[in-house]
């Protein structure tokens, strides 16, 4: 890996008795995607704030850049751009104006913010929706609103906290295509939390955070090669009698839903004979098979698999 962006060293943050982020290290170089993941409660928020000075450290070190976020807080912010879960926009100030706030606020002077804005509202879709009032754009255009916020002063660096939670589905793809886009034209380092295992598939490193704790961190590829020949994919109906019969086989550890499917986590080497043996089971007990197959582990078998490991 290059030289890191984002370098985070042994972070510590507690509330009262609560370990919100307990010893997290971490790197994010130009041109990497990090996706956080994990329950809720588990400390992202908390870490992105962290990250970016928005809250002071019990403990550890973050550099930006060159720029250590406690000794030079106003340098490590100015290559820095962060949308946050909750962001707020100025609701009656117009798409355009609430961009020229927040270049003024950043610094920039006007020959800088102008083109500027009108640059990363042809990118982000909106320039069109310049002379609207924020507090008129849907969902999904508030948050690119938020992105272009974030982009206004042309940062090295990246944080964004839950971006697509609570919009539609077209709008979650739209907005990655400009963070992919973002990393081929501009060579950002962005760290993203999300809640969403199809968005972490597209990060370049993957951690899992739990209970403050960063436990495991790897490529998509790398962690989802953990479970590689213990996942059993299973189709049929009833689908409680396929997931009784999973449950009760002595070599399955645990049965999840998939929407109409069903995972099987099984124990290393056994996945044929629980197909064998599961197929037979099922057909007796009067119930139909649509697919019994070993298949390849998802991220979401992974996280699950993890959690349960520290149960």
């Amino acid at each position: 890996m290059t030289e890191p962006l984002i370098q985070a060293v042994e972070l510590h943050k507690s509330f009262k008795e609560t370990r919100a982020v307990d010893g997290v290290s971490l790197q994010v170089a130009a041109g990497e995607i990090y996706g956080l993941v994990g329950p809720d409660g588990a400390g992202k928020t908390t870490l992105l704030r962290l990250l970016c000075g928005a809250l002071h450290l019990d403990g550890g070190s973050v550099s930006l850049g060159a720029y250590d976020i406690v000794r030079q807080a106003e340098q490590a912010r100015s290559i820095l751009g962060y949308l946050a879960q909750r962001f707020s926009l100025y609701e009656d100030l117009t798409v355009l104006e609430n961009l020229k706030f927040f270049a003024e606020v950043r610094g920039m002077p006007i020959k800088e913010w102008e083109p500027r804005s009108q640059e990363i509202l042809e990118f982000v879709g909106l320039a069109e929706f310049s002379d609207r009032r924020a507090g008129q754009l849907s969902g999904g255009m508030k948050q690119k609103l938020g992105l272009a916020l974030a982009l206004v002063n042309r940062p090295h660096i990246l944080l964004l906290d839950e971006p697509t939670t609570g919009v539609d589905p077209v709008t979650r793809q739209d907005f990655w295509r400009l963070i992919i886009r973002l990393l081929r034209d501009e060579s950002l380092a962005v760290l993203v939390s999300t809640p969403y295992m199809d968005e972490a598939m597209r990060c370049t490193r993957v951690g899992f955070l739990r209970g403050g704790k960063l436990i495991c961190e790897g490529t998509p590829r790398e962690l989802r090669a953990r479970l590689a020949g213990r996942i059993v994919e299973l189709t049929g109906e009833p689908q409680a009698l396929l997931a009784s019969l999973a449950q009760a086989d002595k070599n399955v550890e645990a049965v999840q839903r998939f929407g109409n499917q069903l995972h099987l986590r099984v124990e290393s080497g056994k996945a044929e004979q629980v197909v064998k043996r599961l197929g037979k089971k099922i057909k007796a007990a009067g119930g139909k098979v649509v697919a019994l197959q070993p298949v390849e582990a998802q991220l979401e078998d992974v996280f699950i698999e993890l959690s349960e490991s520290l149960e």
